[in-house]
């Protein structure tokens, strides 16, 4: 881990940063790691940190789906970048969303 914000592992970097209206943890995946392929996700919540959480695409993409749990959420992230819910890494500043 590189500092709060940000995550790196198994070819996936994650990074955590706050807008004036929302939470986002993004996942970025650069094809390098064991399942060869990139692509990207994101885990949105309000800057609050009490609504349901968002999956999409991207950081500024659409809404695909509104999740109660974190590990809901990540578990849809990982299907969107191919790995396993537990193969994300998770930044510290990141890790009470959905709480």
């Amino acid at each position: 881990m590189t500092d709060d914000r940000t995550a790196e592992a198994g070819g996936i970097r994650a990074t955590y940063d706050e807008t004036e209206t929302e939470r986002i943890l993004t996942f970025s995946r650069d094809g390098s790691g064991p399942q060869g392929s990139s692509g990207t996700a994101a885990i949105v919540q309000n800057i609050e940190g009490y609504a349901m959480l968002k999956v999409r695409q991207t950081a500024d993409g659409d809404e695909l789906e509104r999740y109660y749990g974190f590990d809901m959420a990540l578990d849809h992230a990982g299907e969107l970048l191919g790995v396993s819910p537990h193969d994300l890494p998770i930044p510290a500043a990141a890790e009470d969303m959905g709480m």
